[in-house]
């Protein structure tokens, strides 16, 4: 790992890397690295071929009376908790270096980047004058300066993320901001370089803001639709602990932060509060949740998606039918799967309709480019080719953006082999459903006879199963793996109905 401190040698390094074709991930933070952070550098590395870590207390993000002399520095632990990492870079440069003294009042002679008031007279910008100015310059200075085809940012600082997304698209950059989950201690605290100056009492009581979040999501889920009973909710919370002094709770919309009197579809619930000296921010997003089932091929993921998804009334997201389809069509197509370039062009702009099916064995009818593909998608032939197929980078860019999409509102549920890890990485309730080999070929081969097909064997099946969960495993972009915070169920002695029961029981305890 490099640590570099210095502009020049940072664009030497950086230039090493893109001259190889990798693509690079920028993780900025201001030291004091804790699990929020890490989380987000992991996140970067799954999806990047090389990190960047910036590490800059940005003097203009903090007012005169704020705590920039006080906020933790240690910059020797973080660069070593970086390289166990597998971070690539570490950046940590001088105010001097970057090109910035002083505080947001006194950069008279320094250009400045001035998100819209619109964006910033609210939440925390009411309170924090001149923060976010501080912020979205020196945002701006990082992406300038590492140029990286991904940014990583936590959803802790809501505002914070709001903002840097409409620069991006304001300045026409060229990078994709990641917005990633708020990481909690197990107590629901959310982390936050800041907790170490709470006391262990304080931390216990600092635990309202996120319980008072919780009821409020809860009264939404429930059909409460209002703001100000939403608030109200939140602020009755608070007021059993008197040691927690509320600075705001605001409901707003999750992209241009102005405020909402109904929660139409998504809402961004925040709030700001004092415990003793500390100030505390935390937020939740107000959707109807969504369900994410991950797993190996064979597991009945798609089984018991579709039937959960009926008994619970929301919206089945067929992404495993997304990835036949654009296979059928590589195939269709007469290119060789593994032409990358190729099967680019081919994804690029493709059209995947999912129209609700009126059979039980036909949850969804698939159209791509508007021609209906629903039986020829489960073909062998194409279910030998749809790994490869899935691994390429082109066609996950392409549809894991078209997935995303449709969970902006909630209420959906989906299954895949990276559904909540990679897709919905922020779905409220994720399961990884699986069974053993044995079991899974067993099913399959089920499943085969009753298509017609004949002569078929049993240990081939588990072979190629087998091999398969070891590619899918094993690739490069958007591995299959449990996420950490799903909960497994394996199904190998388990009824379709118990299975769905199951989910169904968590789902009502959100």
């Amino acid at each position: 790992m490099l640590i570099i401190y210095n502009l020049l040698e940072l664009r030497t390094a950086l230039n090493n890397i893109k001259l190889k074709e990798k693509q690079v991930g920028l993780v900025p933070t201001m030291g004091a690295l804790h699990q929020g952070h890490i989380s987000l550098i992991k996140r970067a590395i799954s999806e990047c071929d090389a990190v960047v870590v910036s590490i800059f207390v940005n003097p203009l993000q903090f007012a005169p009376h704020e705590d920039l002399a006080q906020y933790p520095r240690n910059v020797e632990a973080d660069c070593q908790l970086c390289e166990k990492l597998g971070v690539k870079i570490v950046f940590a440069p001088s105010v001097e270096e970057i090109g910035v003294t002083g505080d947001t009042e006194t950069q008279t002679n320094t250009t400045t980047v001035i998100p819209p008031e619109s964006m910033t007279s609210g939440l925390c910008g009411k309170y924090r004058p001149g923060h976010f100015i501080g912020v979205a310059t020196i945002v701006t200075k990082l992406l300038n300066i590492v140029q990286p085809d991904r940014a990583y940012f936590g959803q802790k600082d809501a505002q914070q993320l709001a903002i840097i997304r409409r620069l991006v698209i304001d300045f026409n950059l060229p990078v994709n901001i990641v917005g990633c989950q708020i990481v909690r201690e197990e107590s629901g605290l959310a982390l936050s370089s800041r907790n170490q100056y709470l006391t262990p009492e304080e931390k216990t009581q600092a635990t309202i803001l996120h319980r008072s979040l919780q009821q409020a999501a809860i009264a939404f889920r429930k059909g409460i639709k209002e703001t100000a009973s939403l608030i109200k909710t939140v602020k009755n919370q608070l007021a059993t602990i008197p040691e927690v002094k509320m600075q705001y709770v605001e409901l707003v919309d999750p992209a241009t932060l102005q405020p909402l009197t109904i929660v139409e579809k998504t809402g961004l619930l925040a709030i700001a509060a004092h415990l003793g000296k500390t100030r505390l921010i935390d937020n939740i997003i107000l959707r109807q949740p969504i369900v994410a089932i991950d797993g190996p091929a064979g597991a009945g993921k798609s089984t018991v998606t579709r039937r959960v998804a009926k008994e619970l009334g929301l919206l089945y997201l067929d992404t495993g039918a997304m990835y036949r389809a654009v296979t059928w069509l590589v195939m269709n197509s007469q290119i060789v799967v593994d032409d990358e370039s190729a099967v680019a062009k081919i994804v690029k702009g493709v059209k995947i309709d999912l129209i609700p099916g009126n059979t039980p064995h036909l949850p969804v009818e698939v159209y791509i480019n508007q021609q209906e593909v629903t039986q020829a998608i489960r073909t062998p032939e194409v279910t030998a080719n749809v790994s490869a197929i899935s691994a390429q980078a082109a066609v996950r860019k392409e549809l894991v953006q078209a997935q995303q999409n449709y969970g902006v509102e909630g209420g959906i549920i989906a299954e895949g082999r990276d559904i909540g890890t990679n897709v919905f990485p922020d779905a409220e309730l994720k399961i990884f459903l699986t069974a053993s080999p044995q079991e899974r070929a067993k099913r399959r081969l089920s499943d085969l006879q009753n298509q017609g097909y004949k002569d078929i064997n049993l240990k081939q099946l588990e072979q190629e199963i087998i091999e398969r969960d070891n590619k899918d495993s094993n690739r490069a972009i958007a591995p299959l793996k449990k996420a950490d915070d799903a909960i497994e169920i394996i199904t190998d002695r388990l009824s379709i109905e118990e299975v769905i029961n199951k989910i169904k029981e968590l789902y009502s305890n959100l």
